[in-house]
């Protein structure tokens, strides 16, 4: 593993994409990073409202028509987990993209690393947070919110214990890709309403998934601000931009994996 600041890294700040660009970009930073190219920090919103499942969640277990009737797009994360609906306003995602070489072979110690300046920005928006005591237990497996929590990558409120942050990592052979979203406002309501006959209460899921406007008056803009400002000191990043190619390839991957039905439905991997 190297001093990570000693690399060169790229700052996106705040986009808004759909739910299929947003992962197919991911997966380009890390061909980007493999092949030599900068390192890659990005913080992005979902537009429209997604919902991303785990790799291998059950595509039945999917409200289609409310997703459809909502305007909420679908697509499938490479990563593991339930489900997690991503609202416009009420999500705030990053990604973390570097060489495995670079990054520590222990799966716990690269969290810890990586988790690093997440747990900044919530102190910088005055939000105490941790990591969750692993004892807690699933309430509702299909949503990853409501899954028994991890120590590892589950980051929740240092004072009621509600989650706040959800992270997780795909390890290809070459690159490594962490991903996650911190709950700004929470929509309970619709968390609950993508996934196809739950019986989860509206406050059981309140009780257990908080945000960080129930803690501070801090705006959205600030939190972004915070979580922007954290991930570019934590690796001495400059501001960034996508090239022209990787905006390309992104589109293509987009359309042919991340949007199609084989993939959102049935996990056929194209590539």
């Amino acid at each position: 593993m190297t001093d990570l600041a000693d690399r060169e890294w790229r700052l996106i700040r705040e986009e808004a994409r759909d739910g299929p660009m947003n992962m197919a970009l991911d997966e380009i930073a890390a061909e980007t990073a493999a092949r030599g190219g900068p390192r890659t920090l990005r913080v992005y919103q979902w537009k429209p409202s997604t919902l991303s499942l785990g790799y291998n969640q059950d595509a039945d277990t999917v409200d289609w028509d409310y997703c459809d009737r909502e305007g909420i797009t679908v697509t499938r994360r490479p990563t593991g987990g339930g489900g997690i609906y991503h609202d416009t306003h009420g999500d705030v995602s990053y990604s973390i993209v570097a060489p495995a070489a670079e990054l520590p072979g222990d799966l716990m110690d690269c969290y810890e690393l990586l988790c690093t300046p997440i747990m900044d920005a919530f102190a910088d928006v005055g939000v105490p947070v941790t990591f969750a005591d692993e004892k807690r237990p699933a309430v509702y497996q299909p949503a990853c919110y409501l899954r028994k929590l991890h120590p590892a990558h589950d980051v929740v409120s240092a004072t009621d214990g509600r989650k706040l942050s959800g992270n997780a990592q795909y390890r290809r052979r070459d690159s490594v890709i962490q991903h996650g979203s911190l709950t700004y406002a929470g929509r309970a309501d619709r968390h609950l309403a993508v996934f196809s006959g739950h019986d989860v209460p509206v406050d059981e899921f309140e009780e257990r998934v908080g945000a960080i406007e129930d803690y501070t008056d801090r705006s959205r803009t600030e939190a972004v601000e915070s979580l922007t400002d954290a991930l570019a000191a934590w690796a001495d990043a400059d501001d960034g931009e996508w090239t022209e190619a990787e905006l390309a390839s992104a589109r293509d991957r987009a359309e042919k994996k991340y949007a199609a039905d084989s993939w959102t439905r049935d996990r056929e991997d194209p590539t």
